[in-house]
């Protein structure tokens, strides 16, 4: 086997698999004639451990991801993989962009981890292909990208909460839910939780603002590029597919993470909002937002974290508290 995993510290959170468990896993998936060729670790990723493996006998490569294993799983954070399986069903209106699922295992007897196995997109990431792209050209991609996460909103769910475990009647109590678990996994890393519950506290205050949302919708919790694929060798940024939406919940659009990208910036992703439609902009509306972005400045607090990285540690709470004094 052509073996080529990435080299990280022994600390780090993306944890190492190896050659014979790749192999054991190819052989119950594909059966005693499953021999691995070549298996490659990808590394644009920041949750799971992936690799692009080719297995004798198969007409393509296939995407083996590992989650990590439940001890290193954050409260926030918990079974994203099994998430993302429940969420293939509602993710049928964007069937042709999607990987195939070959085979999901979560009995832990060979890896002691989760894993999928799934067919390989074509393409290119988006975060390297954009790249080779002259920036006016992007905006059809930008444009593309609206087109999806309205296709995706549109499709409507049971309760509120995460895919998997749509447990609650109001909008309000899964919002609320979400930001203690991110301020308990927070006080877990020894980091400063503080704007984070009064978040909470202000979102139980004026519940019924958040309650104003009253149909659970379906959120992709993660698009936008570094989920995304494009065609190789293309005039123009062409997107051929979508994977790893592993954080999907049921809740309010508003909420969902390329609402926030495509406000972030005034530059060529505000093509998204032709496609996608304006975002509603009156005072509720703008409180919801305030909430949310706390929400998810607590999430991407934990990655930096995770990852080393202190200076963005340190610049989400300049950026939590500006929006934290604006929701007060």
């Amino acid at each position: 086997m052509d073996f080529q995993p990435i080299e990280r510290p022994a600390h780090a959170f993306q944890q190492p698999v190896t050659a014979a468990q790749l192999q054991a896993v190819c052989h119950r998936v594909f059966g005693p004639g499953g021999r691995v060729s070549s298996a490659t670790e990808l590394g644009l990723g920041m949750y799971n451990t992936t690799f692009r493996v080719a297995v004798e006998g198969q007409e393509r490569p296939v995407i083996i991801r590992f989650a990590p294993e439940p001890g290193r799983q954050l409260r926030s954070e918990r079974e994203f993989m099994r998430n993302e399986y429940a969420t293939v069903p509602h993710l049928a209106v964007i069937a042709p962009l999607m990987p195939r699922v070959i085979a999901a295992d979560w009995s832990h007897d060979l890896v002691g981890r989760d894993y999928l196995v799934q067919t390989l997109l074509d393409g290119v990431p988006a975060a390297e292909g954009l790249r080779a792209h002259p920036r006016p050209s992007w905006t059809g991609f930008y444009r593309r990208i609206g087109e999806i996460a309205k296709t995706v909103h549109a499709v409507r769910g049971p309760a509120f909460g995460t895919v998997s475990q749509a447990a609650h009647a109001t909008w309000s109590q899964a919002v609320i839910e979400s930001l203690h678990d991110i301020a308990a996994d927070l006080d877990a890393a020894n980091l400063e939780a503080a704007d984070i519950r009064k978040t909470a506290e202000l979102a139980a205050e004026h519940h019924a603002v958040l309650d104003e949302i009253t149909e659970p919708r379906l959120l992709t919790g993660d698009l936008w590029t570094v989920n995304i694929m494009i065609a190789a060798n293309a005039p123009e940024p062409v997107i051929t597919g979508v994977f790893d939406l592993d954080r999907t919940s049921w809740g309010d659009p508003a909420a969902d993470w390329p609402i926030r990208m495509a406000s972030a910036k005034q530059d060529e992703r505000l093509a998204f909002w032709e496609s996608y439609g304006e975002p509603e902009r009156g005072p509720a509306a703008v409180w919801r937002s305030r909430v949310y972005e706390m929400r998810h400045l607590g999430a991407v607090r934990l990655e930096h974290h995770r990852h080393d990285d202190a200076g963005a540690v340190g610049r989400s709470y300049e950026a939590g508290a500006a929006v934290l004094a604006a929701l007060t």
